[in-house]
This record gives structure tokens, C-alpha cells and sequence, in this order.
């Protein structure tokens, strides 16, 4: 799942290689993406590398290569201008509900009540343990999840995606139980909404006036932020896992 920029910029970095065979500046893709610097560019690259949706050439200055687009981008697409002023294509993204753990979808089903020591709770879509990616959806599912795990408060379940929060035990496809709060003492596992528009499943550390969400693996950086750009939406209290 990609962020409707990172669609955006995907989507122009591959039309410009197949237009030109020269991927695009940084500057071009800032004003292609109307961003106000380069900075968002940045992130938006590392966030399509980390991905796997692209990769830097080394020794290489300007040197992308696209390795794949994502599954609503494979139809054929009109090409993007690259003239000044170009604004890409809006790809809509058409989140699909997450996979099933053991029981047909709550919208396919006949209401029932959870089982006795259990409590159905809201699956509201997927989270990043990686790079950011939007914030938290509408509920698409629910499942149930012991009552032991969760103590009092209100939680909801998030479906990870990516590999950033590996050494902490939690991986890609991990159902994570979250308790909703806006905010956690340091060193908490917690959703984390970065600049009002991207979630993502973090570490937290306060370090003086600034906010560093920091991943688990190796391969991951850990991001700092100044502390009005960070806002917890709640806290990892369990993890649920599939087997196939």
C-alpha cells in the first residue's frame, strides 16, 4: 500500500525513464509533486526504496530504476507531462479489506457475539513498520482477540506491512493490537501520526525537544521530528499472528 504521493511520484519517475531513459531531478520531482522542498522528495524516495518499488544506481547522480509498480498501477497509463508545472495523475489507491484470520468478514456474515473470554475489536486497516503510509482507515473487518490481552481502554487492530520492527518480534502480516492513547512513555512500541497525514508503527524516544520514531532493524533509520509534528494514536499492547 503506498500513500497517494508516493503513487504520484512513482508514477512520474517511471513515465520520465520510459519517456527519456534519464530519471527526473529532485527539483522536478518536487515541483511535479508541488512539494515545498526536498526534503519531502527525500522521504519519498526512501520510502519507495525501503519498499522495494524502486532502487538508487550507485556511483550513478540522478540514477533511479524503477523494480516494480504496485498492483492498481499496472494497467497502461497516459504519459506525464514533464513540463513546468506538470501535475501528475491521481491514482486511487482502493484499499482492500485485509485478510481473513479464521472467520468470513463481518460484512458477509450474520451478526454474532464473541466468545466467552473474548472481545471483537475493529481492524482499521494496515500500518507501516517501515516507512509511513496513510493514516489509520475506516474499520474494514473485525476480529475477536482475548479479553486477558487487553486490560481496560479502547483498542482496535492494525495488519502490519514492511520489516522495520522485525527485532522487536513483530513482522509483516502481524495483526497488532493497539490501545488507543495520545501518548506513551518512552520506549513504547506506538502509532505514531507524522505530520497529520502518515501513520506508522515505531519506537518512540523523546530526545529534549525533539521526537525520534525508531525502528528495529538494522536496514531502517530512525526519524526525528520536532514534537508538533508527531502525535501518538495509541500504544502495542499484543501482537496476533497467522501460521499458513
Amino acid at each position: 500500500m503506498l500513500t497517494k504521493k508516493q503513487h504520484e511520484l512513482l508514477l512520474f519517475i517511471n513515465n520520465r525513464i520510459t519517456e527519456s531513459g534519464v530519471s527526473p531531478s529532485f527539483d522536478e520531482m518536487k515541483e511535479a509533486l508541488d512539494l515545498r522542498s526536498k526534503s519531502g522528495i527525500h522521504r519519498l524516495i526512501t520510502a519507495l526504496e525501503e519498499r522495494g518499488f524502486i532502487r538508487r544506481l550507485p556511483h550513478r547522480a540522478r540514477a533511479l530504476e524503477v523494480l516494480k509498480m504496485p498492483d492498481d498501477m499496472t494497467a497502461a497509463a497516459p504519459p506525464a507531462p514533464t513540463q513546468r508545472g506538470f501535475k501528475p495523475a491521481i491514482v486511487n489507491s482502493n484499499f482492500k479489506p485485509v485478510r481473513q484470520l479464521s472467520r468470513p468478514s463481518a460484512r458477509t456474515q450474520q451478526p454474532s457475539h464473541p466468545a466467552a473470554g473474548s472481545v471483537d475489536l475493529p481492524v482499521l486497516g494496515k500500518i507501516a513498520a517501515g516507512t509511513p503510509i496513510d493514516a489509520i482507515q475506516h474499520e474494514v473487518d473485525r476480529f475477536s482477540a482475548p479479553e486477558a490481552f487487553l486490560g481496560g481502554g479502547e483498542h482496535y487492530i492494525l495488519e502490519v506491512e514492511g520489516e522495520s520492527m522485525i527485532e522487536a518480534g513483530i513482522n509483516d502480516g502481524d495483526y497488532a493490537v493497539i490501545k488507543r492513547c495520545s501518548d506513551a512513555e518512552n520506549g513504547a512500541i506506538v502509532v505514531a501520526l507524522v505530520d497529520d497525514q502518515e501513520a506508522t508503527l515505531k519506537r518512540l524516544r523523546r530526545k529534549g525537544a525533539s521526537v525520534a520514531l525508531e525502528a528495529a532493524n538494522p536496514d531502517f533509520e530512525t526519524r526525528i521530528y520536532g514534537p508538533d509534528r508527531v502525535a501518538v494514536q495509541g500504544k502495542l499492547v499484543a501482537l496476533m499472528r497467522r501460521y499458513h
